[in-house]
C-alpha cells in the first residue's frame, strides 16, 4: 500500500475519533459506543457515501475520490481549514478552505495591531465582496475614512463606483473602477449562492451605469499587485505600488499594503501625508 494511502487512512481514522457524536446531527442511537468518535457507517451517512466505500478509504485502498465526495467527508468529520487542506494534499484533490464561512466578518486583534504599526504605509483589509474590514490611519487619510461610513457602505467596490470622492482620488479612476467590478465578478464565481454578494451586485447595477456595463462583459480580474495613480488634496499627486496578501488563518480576507519608492516625489508626498495626520489637529 503506498505511503500516501496509509497516511490518508490514518488521518481519516484519527479525525473520525475526534468528532463528538452528540454534535454531529445523527439520528438517535441507543447502542453503546466502544470507541471514541463516530462509527464508520455514521461518517458514511453524513457524507452521503456507502459504508463500504468509506471503509475502503480508511483501509488505504487505491481509490481516487471525487471533490464532491471529499467535501462530504470533510463536512462529516467537521474538518477545519487546515484539516481540509491536508485532506486535499493526501488525495491530490484541492478543497476550498471552509465550505461555510462565518456570516459576520471580523479582523482578529493581532491584525489590527499590525495595521496600526504600519504608520508609514497605507494598509487595509478587504473581506468577502470587497467589504472593508479594517484600515490604518494613513489609508483612511489617503482614500477615505471608511470608519465614518455607515456599516452597509463600508465596501471598496461600492465606494469606488458610487462616490465622487473616489473619482477625485484616483487619477486612473476608470481603470480602478473596472478592476473592482472584475474582481467582484471573479469572487461571485466562488460565492454564487451568497445572498449578501448578490444583493450588492443588484444594488450596484441600480447605482452605477458603469457597473452595469462592465458587469455584463463578464471579465474577471484578480488583484495581486500593481500600481495606482492618486491625487490628494494635501499630498498632491503620487504613484503608489500595492501588494496583496491572503490571510491563511482567515479565509476570504486579504491585506493590501500601499508603498511608494524611496527617494521619489511620491514617497515625499506619502511622508507629508503621514506627518499631516500626526499633528494634534488631525
Amino acid at each position: 500500500m503506498p505511503d500516501v494511502n496509509r497516511e490518508l487512512a490514518d488521518f481519516l481514522r484519527r479525525a473520525r475519533a475526534a468528532v463528538d457524536p452528540e454534535r454531529a446531527g445523527l439520528p438517535a442511537d441507543t447502542r453503546i459506543r466502544r470507541v471514541p468518535g463516530l462509527r464508520r457507517e455514521e461518517v458514511a451517512l453524513l457524507a452521503s457515501v456507502s459504508t463500504d466505500y468509506y471503509t475502503r478509504l480508511e483501509q488505504g485502498r487505491r481509490i481516487t475520490p471525487s471533490a464532491s465526495v471529499l467535501e462530504g467527508i470533510a463536512r462529516a468529520l467537521d474538518l477545519d481549514a487546515a484539516g481540509r487542506t491536508h485532506l486535499g494534499h493526501l488525495t491530490g484533490t484541492p478543497l476550498t478552505g471552509i465550505s461555510h464561512p462565518p456570516a459576520v466578518q471580523r479582523v482578529r486583534p493581532g491584525l489590527h495591531q499590525f495595521l496600526d504599526a504600519l504608520d508609514a504605509q497605507p494598509a487595509f483589509v478587504l473581506g468577502r465582496r470587497t467589504d472593508v474590514l479594517a484600515s490604518n490611519r494613513l489609508a483612511r487619510a489617503l482614500l477615505t475614512d471608511f470608519n465614518r461610513l455607515p456599516a452597509p457602505e463600508r465596501n471598496y467596490a461600492r465606494w469606488v463606483l458610487t462616490s465622487d470622492e473616489a473619482r477625485e482620488v484616483f487619477v486612473d479612476w476608470e481603470d480602478q473602477a473596472r478592476a473592482a467590478v472584475e474582481s467582484l465578478r471573479l469572487e461571485l464565481g466562488d460565492a454564487s449562492g451568497d445572498p449578501a454578494t448578490l444583493a450588492l451586485v443588484d444594488e450596484l447595477r441600480d447605482l452605477s451605469p458603469h457597473f452595469a456595463r462592465w458587469w455584463s462583459e463578464h471579465r474577471v480580474y484578480q488583484r495581486t499587485f500593481g500600481t495606482k495613480r492618486l491625487r490628494h488634496a494635501v499630498a498632491g499627486e503620487l504613484t503608489i505600488s500595492y501588494e496583496s496578501f491572503g490571510l491563511p488563518g482567515d479565509p476570504g480576507q486579504t491585506l493590501f499594503v500601499y508603498t511608494a519608492e524611496a527617494g521619489t516625489t511620491s514617497r515625499q508626498a506619502m511622508d507629508l501625508l503621514a506627518s499631516w495626520i500626526a499633528t494634534p489637529s488631525h
